[in-house]
């Protein structure tokens, strides 16, 4: 399903912050080379986590679903020196790449990437954190939430991406679009959070922590 006119799409891009060349040689990799490529952030929604980021003044971000690292670096670049973002992926392809451009970037620095399943990394991490980013397989998203949730600090920021699923939440079929629908439903009812959903590419959900 398209939200918005190809055209608008495009003048929004073109009246979004460059992203820069190290990113644009990320993107143009990951469309070269990976699976599935749209699965990237791209500039629009890599310049608006950077400034979610940048407005809750992280120092410390979690991640669920490096792909091929375009959003952590995006996320990263608002950081402080001594900020820290902890992405998990279990693609070693993905894995790849994000570390290729991980390791180029001065931002790169800041990033712990945790190999495996998510579950099971995110398990190892201790809080508070001031924002995190959900990008990863959607059955699993409210137990991705149901972690990280308690691990955030109070005034934090989750950012959930693809809430809106193509618009197969307005009649959901598959496993997949049944478990990104139960999240909505969930979240909204969820008095821990302030909830606002966006129609940025996929949809994104961004909730503030109580």
């Amino acid at each position: 399903m398209d939200f918005i006119d190809e055209k608008i799409e495009q003048y929004v891009h073109d009246h979004t912050q460059d992203e820069g060349d190290l990113l644009a040689r990320l993107k143009k990799e990951t469309y070269e080379t990976l699976e599935i490529p749209q699965m990237l952030s791209g500039r629009t929604q890599g310049r608006l986590l950077k400034l979610l980021a940048q407005l809750v003044g992280a120092k410390r971000i979690v991640e669920v679903g490096t792909f091929s690292g375009y959003s952590a670096l995006s996320m990263a670049e608002a950081l402080p020196d001594d900020g820290r973002l902890f992405t998990c992926d279990e693609d070693p392809d993905a894995i790849a790449v994000a570390q290729k451009y991980f390791a180029e970037s001065p931002h790169g620095r800041k990033i712990t990437l945790l190999a495996g399943p998510a579950l099971t990394t995110l398990a190892t991490l201790s809080g508070p954190f001031d924002m995190a980013f959900i990008d990863a397989d959607k059955v699993n998203y409210l137990n991705y939430y149901n972690i990280i949730l308690p691990k955030m600090r109070s005034g934090g920021l989750i950012a959930v991406d693809n809430v809106l699923w193509g618009g197969r939440v307005l009649d959901p079929q598959d496993e997949s679009d049944h478990a990104i629908h139960q999240f909505n439903e969930t979240v909204i009812r969820d008095a821990r959070v302030e909830a606002v959903m966006v129609t940025i590419r996929d949809g994104l959900y961004c909730l503030r922590v109580k």
